[in-house]
Parts: C-alpha cells; sequence; structure tokens
C-alpha cells in the first residue's frame, strides 16, 4: 500500500529543517562573536587621549601616539618589573648592566672601562661609579691588563660571577613572564617591526 505524503506536509517539514539550521548557524556565529570579543582588548588610556586629542585638534592627525603612547607606558612598566629582578640580588640597573657585560664576553671576564662604556651605552664617569659600587661589594676587581701592563681592566670576581648567572637566570625567566601575553607568531612579527623601525632610526 502506498503512503500518500500531502505536498504542503513536505513544504512545512523543509521549512522547519531550514528554521532549525538557521537558528544553530545564529548560535555558531554568536559563540564565534563572543570569543572575538573577549580577544580584542578593551579601551585603554591612550585611546582615551587620542579621542581628547582628536575632538579638540581634528586639524591634527593624532595617530602616532596610538604607538609612541602605548610604548612609553610600555617601557614605564617594563622598567620596573626588570628592576625589581636586579633589587634581589643587591642590584641596580647600572651595575647588572656590568656584570652581564663582563659575564657574555667569556674569559677571563673583563674589559677595560671605555669597553665597557661602549657596551653598556653610558659615559665612562658613570661606568666608574658603578664599578666602584661593585668593587666595593667584591664583585668585580680593578686588575691590570695581561696583554698592557700600563692598561687596567675590571674582571668578574668567582662571587661576581656567581651573583651575575643567578641575576641572569631570573631575568630570562622574568622576561618570558612579560612576554608571554603574545604566541609565538605574535612575538616574532613584534620583533621583526620593532627591529626595522630601530633601523631606520639608526638605533
Amino acid at each position: 500500500m502506498t503512503t500518500y505524503v500531502a505536498p504542503h506536509a513536505i513544504g512545512a517539514t523543509a521549512v522547519t529543517a531550514t528554521i532549525r539550521h538557521l537558528a544553530s548557524m545564529e548560535d555558531t556565529l554568536a559563540s564565534l562573536e563572543d570569543k572575538v570579543d573577549a580577544m580584542t582588548p578593551t579601551t585603554d588610556r591612550v585611546d582615551t587621549i587620542v579621542a581628547q586629542w582628536s575632538a579638540e585638534r581634528p586639524d591634527l592627525d593624532v595617530s602616532p601616539m596610538q604607538v609612541i603612547g602605548r610604548l612609553h607606558r610600555l617601557a614605564d612598566h617594563l622598567r620596573e618589573e626588570l628592576l625589581a629582578v636586579c633589587r634581589r640580588y643587591g642590584l641596580g640597573e647600572g651595575e647588572f648592566d656590568i656584570l652581564a657585560a663582563l659575564r657574555r664576553a667569556g674569559e677571563p671576564f673583563a674589559a677595560a672601562p671605555g669597553e665597557l662604556a661602549r657596551h653598556t651605552m653610558v659615559t665612562s664617569g658613570a661606568v666608574t661609579k658603578r664599578v666602584d659600587r661593585l668593587v666595593a661589594s667584591g664583585l668585580v676587581v680593578r686588575d691590570d691588563d695581561a696583554d698592557d701592563g700600563r692598561a687596567r681592566v675590571i674582571r668578574l670576581t668567582s662571587a661576581g660571577r656567581r651573583v651575575i648567572d643567578e641575576a641572569y637566570t631570573a631575568h630570562i625567566a622574568n622576561e618570558q613572564r612579560l612576554l608571554s601575553g603574545l604566541d609565538p607568531d605574535q612575538r616574532r612579527s613584534l620583533e621583526a617591526l620593532l627591529r626595522a623601525w630601530g633601523a631606520s632610526l639608526s638605533v
């Protein structure tokens, strides 16, 4: 016996199925929108300042503030976070830089004051003050240059090497933590952008 199905019944079934499919798609889209919203940073202080200046000075393109302003905020925050690790080892930023420059130079972990000034990008006077503090702490000594008896070099002591090895390990772990909000691709992209920007400014 053949069962007769009215055409309107088939149409109703198709419409119902279509409605259900559309509803499912809407749920999926809503879920995706929620995820995108969750990933999108909220408006920050820089946005507010830019908006205020845009309103007050519509004749100016203030968009550079979106980059420079955020870099200033990040630089201030990063400096404090990095200094916190130095302080745990009784070091200031300058003393850490001197010890790190000597350590990464390799054996015999020594360098002339002028060389340290170039590596740490400070004046020779600033190097002298930093070295004085490190000598007082027993972390470096002033020594004769093995290649030039008339010259003097700054050399790590065994205590200095131990301190900088521990401090640098903590420093790198801290930097990893500070970058943990970026995925590997974002980090590589940021690195490339900063390198290109630095090259354009000769820094």
